[in-house]
């Protein structure tokens, strides 16, 4: 954390927000993933169980930075996996307004009474089928919760294509973004751009179209190294779509008037 407040302040960005992972859903992992969790987590039947997110611990971490880094904005976030499935603990998770910023993301989904990530279902199912089951519990995710005030990397599931599926067309997929997006922007929150796998400029366009109001940026960046990332290039993207930068470098985006 120290590190990336240092990257931060070397590449002269005025504020930052550590969106820390609250994963509250088991899921099974592949014998072969390439980023396997500590064997300690994972019972012998691959079933990994997330750990508690230490807020305590988190925000005693915060503080240090905070300290040390004065003149950088540091704000508190966390980032709930799948809070339509897990109401209560997200519900308790978020008492007492200790986060600044709450996104919520869907990391994995149900096949055949288990939960498995996007990578392993590519293994099982045609791509289209796990692309349009991921976009579908989206909507889910967003109708079901309103935990969260982003909806994070509503892409999540294109990091797994195979590298055999070819370009990916998004416009194959229109009407199951616009549902999602339809309903994000019903619900008043924010679409998070994610620049770890830039976000096609085309989802951004339907954001603007079904009438989203604000958009927010994050590099995903789990090293310092990759802090801002792509930062320049979504934001003329997302500005050539219609959003404008607030006043504030930690404001979302709006849409022009």
């Amino acid at each position: 954390m120290e590190r990336t407040c240092a990257r931060a302040v070397e590449i002269g960005l005025p504020a930052i927000a550590f969106t820390e992972h609250a994963d509250f859903t088991p899921w099974v992992v592949a014998a072969d993933d390439p980023a396997p969790p500590p064997p300690s987590l994972v019972d012998a039947d691959g079933l990994f169980s997330p750990p508690g997110l230490d807020v305590d611990g988190y925000l005693a971490c915060l503080q240090v930075c905070r300290d040390k880094f004065p003149d950088l904005r540091i704000m508190s976030g966390v980032e709930l996996g799948e809070a339509h499935w897990h109401r209560r603990a997200a519900a308790d998770l978020l008492s007492g307004d200790r986060f600044d910023r709450v996104l919520g993301s869907l990391h994995a989904l149900q096949s055949n009474g288990r939960y498995v990530e996007p990578s392993q279902l590519f293994r099982e199912q045609p791509v289209a089928e796990v692309v349009w089951g991921y976009l579908a519990e989206v909507t889910r995710l967003i109708e079901q919760s309103d935990a969260f005030e982003v909806l994070a990397h509503i892409d999540y599931v294109l990091r797994y294509l195979p590298a055999d599926a070819g370009p990916f067309d998004p416009t194959a997929f229109e009407d199951e973004f616009r549902t999602a997006l339809d309903a994000l922007a019903r619900s008043g929150r924010a679409l998070e751009v994610n620049t770890r796998l830039p976000l096609h400029a085309q989802v951004v366009r339907w954001w603007y179209d079904v009438g989203g109001e604000a958009v927010t940026f994050g590099s995903d960046a789990h090293e310092p190294a990759m802090l801002a990332t792509g930062f320049s290039s979504a934001a003329a993207m997302v500005e050539a779509a219609g959003f404008h930068p607030g006043r504030h470098p930690y404001d979302f985006w709006r849409r022009h008037r």
